[in-house]
């Protein structure tokens, strides 16, 4: 469709200097000439000038900052506007059952695996029982699908990858915009999940999919049982993930990160290489590599571990004093 008719179809009226078959989504920095992309927070008006949009979502305080190559659409809410375009652009998780999967040589499929169109399966790779893998899935050589797995749409998985038993590849992330009464619009989420090569993936783990580009897990990753890796996010090589952590949306770390049981982080922030996160450790900020980091809120491990012995003697000395009256 014309970008016009969408937006009129999304409920905004608005006189466009020139329409066009809208072909999709994109972050600004990524976006052609044929796509849409949307400034919500002031932080990202500096990448309005070097962006090739076709036309931006963007609050009138901020219509001044859009240069004369972009379509500048003046509206109240562009994160809920976006929202509701997304849906537009949602793709079927499976255009139909096939039995035509592209394989190599000594692949073994179990019994009641299902696939999708236009799946690729590399040699020497195993998927096991209760599989289901959307369309447009690759599966390189030599990897291991242990039963229940799920692995949606255009995921793409490299060499050597084991998935263990019922995790989920590349399902929604958790994204919603908020109308004024209080209800949640769904972004839908039409990126991909890239996992290279050498991955080890614990069971019951999730990886949601980006809303639009990629999350991806790089090289020699290992990641425990019970994780939970939202949508965008970058993980670096041979880092390791320990059971029950949870890593929110556009995080990225650099190499050999180690996340301690039950740690977290919030959305948008870099860990730098070889950082280690204690068990626990909630993650607020950007993080300098090669540090040591524990404690909620987050301080550096030597200075949490003394501030944590010293609460304790504070603690054993105020039970003492109140014994004594």
């Amino acid at each position: 469709m014309k970008l016009n008719e969408i937006l009129l179809k999304v409920g905004v009226k608005t006189e466009l200097l020139s329409d066009f078959e809208l072909e999709g989504i994109a972050p600004l920095d990524k976006a052609s000439a044929k796509q849409i992309s949307y400034v919500d927070q002031t932080q990202y008006l500096k990448d309005l000038e070097g962006s090739q949009a076709g036309a931006v979502l963007i609050r009138e305080a901020h219509k001044e900052k859009v240069p004369n190559h972009i379509q500048a659409i003046i509206v109240e809410n562009p994160h809920l506007v976006f929202a509701k375009i997304s849906h537009f652009f949602k793709k079927p998780e499976f255009s139909g059952v096939g039995a035509d999967a592209q394989c190599g040589n000594d692949v073994k499929i179990m019994p009641n695996a299902v696939m999708g169109k236009n799946v690729f399966i590399g040699d020497g790779t195993e998927i096991m029982a209760g599989v289901v893998i959307s369309d447009g899935v690759k599966i390189g050589k030599n990897c291991k699908i242990y039963p229940n797995v799920v692995i949606y749409r255009d995921s793409c998985i490299g060499d050597n990858v084991i998935i263990h038993a019922g995790s989920v590849i590349g399902s929604d992330g958790f994204g919603y915009a908020h109308t004024k009464d209080g209800e949640h619009i769904k972004i839908e989420h039409n990126g991909c999940v890239i996992i290279e090569d050498d991955v080890e993936i614990g069971a019951n783990t999730t990886i949601d999919r980006a809303v639009f580009g990629e999350t991806r897990i790089k090289k020699g990753v290992k990641i425990d049982n019970l994780v939970q890796i939202g949508h965008n996010c970058i993980i670096g090589e041979h880092s390791i993930i320990v059971s029950q952590v949870g890593i929110a949306g556009s995080t990225t770390t650099g190499r050999n990160v180690i996340m301690g049981g039950q740690a977290g982080t919030g959305g948008h922030i870099h860990i730098g290489d070889f950082v280690m996160v204690a068990g626990r450790g909630a993650v607020g900020k950007n993080l300098p590599p090669h540090t040591k980091w524990g404690g909620h809120p987050l301080m550096e491990l030597d200075e949490w571990m003394k501030f944590y012995v010293s609460l304790r003697r504070m603690l054993k000395k105020q039970k003492v004093n109140d014994e004594n009256k």
